[in-house]
């Protein structure tokens, strides 16, 4: 994620500001999305141009995990332009559902969906991760691509994004972890009540974000020029605070499912443990997560 000065009263309106400006600046210019291109090589998907680590193989790798069937409701936590969440929408036949904090990227992206999907079959709107105003149990998968290390609290996003899951659902979303890090993502999939399914590995994509901030700094003077100073300082010192923090990251995409059927909640008067019940074993141009 490209981080910011402060510029607002509240940390939420602070975000929702500094990726309107984002946005707006990009939509004047094709040069952020050719240095992805440029950084992304063969696996660039040109017509998501996520400002993200999403490649094509990421893309495959997403639809497999999803497991979606025809018409049912796919959510893009935090969806940006809306790249991702339509390419899926399309590729399963699915209905889409995609928030972001960014106003601006909500109107992005509900302008380029007729060009993936017919019309009626996606719906953006303004929502956070901790907060996401969707309904229980409303969703048959969703993902969240570069995004959760936006959120206020890790732990409950996950629990929010757990909680608009169906029984069977599930969420896949991409982490990464420093050098020598110990993973938390076990113990925050159990707070949601959902289980880890499917931990990929993604050995790749440390070496892209490296090609993507070299690419950044060579071309310093043309960011300034196309995208203004503010938006060309915010993506430099990103680059020279990143670089040195890519070396030995794991990078994965993990599938977390709600399960079937719902353990068994313990009555006071038992005096012997009820046994759970059965259910499947089912977690950036963004901060390291």
């Amino acid at each position: 994620m490209t981080h910011f000065p402060a510029t607002t009263s509240t940390p939420a309106v602070q975000l929702a500001a500094q990726f309107d400006a984002l946005h707006t600046a990009r939509a004047r210019s094709t040069l952020a999305a050719r240095l992805y291109a440029t950084a992304m090589g063969d696996d660039y998907p040109k017509e998501v141009a996520a400002s993200s680590s999403c490649d094509w193989p990421l893309l495959g790798l997403l639809a497999a995990r999803l497991r979606l069937r025809p018409g049912q409701i796919l959510v893009d936590a935090g969806c940006g332009t809306g790249g991702v969440g339509l390419w899926l929408a399309r590729a399963l036949a699915a209905r889409l559902h995609g928030f972001d904090v960014s106003p601006v990227a909500v109107a992005q992206a509900t302008a380029r969906s007729s060009r993936f999907i017919p019309a009626g079959r996606a719906a953006f709107r303004v929502a956070s991760l901790n907060d996401t105003g969707l309904p229980d149990r409303s969703a048959h998968g969703a993902v969240c691509v570069d995004a959760l290390a936006l959120a206020a609290d890790r732990t409950a996003a996950v629990r929010e994004l757990g909680r608009i899951l169906a029984p069977g659902a599930r969420l896949v979303l991409t982490r990464s972890l420093r050098q020598g890090a110990e993973p938390v993502w076990e113990e925050q999939a159990r707070a949601a009540g959902l289980v880890v399914e499917h931990v990929d590995e993604r050995p790749a994509e440390p070496a892209m974000w490296a090609r993507l901030y070299r690419l950044w700094i060579d071309h310093a003077d043309e960011l300034q020029r196309e995208l203004g100073d503010d938006q060309a300082q915010n993506m430099l010192r990103e680059a020279h605070r990143m670089l040195p923090a890519l070396p030995g990251r794991r990078a994965v995409l993990l599938t977390l499912r709600r399960p079937l059927a719902e353990p068994a909640a313990p009555e006071a008067a038992d005096t012997m443990t009820r046994p759970a019940s059965a259910g499947g074993h089912a977690t950036s141009e963004r901060t390291l997560q």
